[in-house]
């Protein structure tokens, strides 16, 4: 279950305990009047099921709660009461297959903003994934997926296409496309510093490499397993299940394709830069398609689940 608690006006704490009763999955509702001081208001506290969530938060934010209030949202580990029992009962579907979008929305804004840490990460990340290509290492190139943070903006994107929201659009595309630009500079002026260090050569650029070669070479399959971590990641997002996160990051050759990329371009083989650059976007193309097409169809189903009669 989630807790809301809520500051309101004392002239619209009425209307907000109303909208609160209206919706079918709340529970343990408390009101205490002045007790809040900045805003001045009343606080209003109650739990709602997960998968009622998203139509209550809503409704508060179009009575105007969050301009004139404030509204927290906290997810409840464990509640022991037969009246939350009853209200996730009554709540249409199931709170895993829940979608919270305005928590969606907010967790892909922070996720797809361009940062020194989000650049950081992924910089050392495309540098690992250098020396996993250059070593033809599968262990550094898992390692280096694990820690790209690129699946954050990648969900803002889709997030925003869903919401039409075409300023996280471009802030999503922006954080995307400058963070691998940097990360790829970056890379390339690390690679030729190992040259001089004599670490990377060029004959570990023309190796057959058979345990990452397939990094500069892309065909149907990338977009494909590109196209399934998309559909893992989102779903993973969107159910507050974030341990899946994992297993998507190092699904999908992002970050080895950026890094391939770099080093190839730094020893002039722009035969392999190319692939490598064909490989990124095919898995930065797919995982956006899926994104978009998860969250329509989870937006058509709730539809659907709260068109249907409640039980109780």
């Amino acid at each position: 279950m989630l807790h809301l608690r809520l500051i309101a006006p004392p002239d619209t704490t009425d209307d907000v305990v109303r909208l609160i009763e209206r919706t079918v999955g709340t529970t343990h509702l408390v009101v205490l009047p002045g007790a809040a001081r900045n805003p001045v208001g009343d606080v209003v506290m109650c739990d709602v099921a997960r998968e009622a969530g998203d139509e209550l938060l809503t409704a508060l934010r179009a009575a105007g709660l969050e301009e004139t209030g404030s509204i927290a949202v906290e997810n409840i580990d464990l509640t022991l009461s037969r009246r939350a029992d009853k209200a996730e009962e009554e709540a249409p579907g199931e709170g895993a297959d829940a979608v919270l979008w305005e928590h969606l929305a907010e967790a892909t804004h922070e996720e797809s903003t361009l940062t020194v840490t989000y650049v950081a990460f992924l910089a050392v990340a495309t540098m690992l994934a250098a020396c996993g290509v250059m070593l033809d290492n599968a262990i550094l190139i898992v390692g280096a997926m694990a820690v790209g943070p690129e699946f954050g903006p990648l969900a803002g994107i889709s997030t925003a296409l869903v919401q039409r929201a075409p300023h996280l659009v471009w802030r999503s595309l922006w954080a995307l496309l400058a963070g691998f630009a940097v990360a790829m500079v970056l890379t390339a002026g690390f690679s030729e510093l190992m040259n001089v260090l004599g670490l990377f050569e060029r004959s570990m650029v023309e190796a057959a490499r058979p345990n990452t070669s397939f990094i500069w070479k892309p065909d149907a399959m990338s977009f494909v397993v590109a196209f399934l971590a998309g559909v893992a990641g989102t779903l993973s997002l969107t159910s507050a299940k974030s341990g899946a996160l994992i297993g998507v990051a190092i699904s999908v050759t992002t970050v080895p394709a950026a890094a391939n990329a770099a080093v190839a371009f730094s020893y002039s083989d722009y035969s392999q830069t190319w692939g490598s650059v064909w490989q990124l976007l095919a898995n930065l193309g797919g995982i956006v398609l899926a994104g978009v097409l998860t969250l329509l169809a989870q937006k058509l189903f709730w539809a659907r689940q709260r068109r249907r009669p409640t039980s109780g």
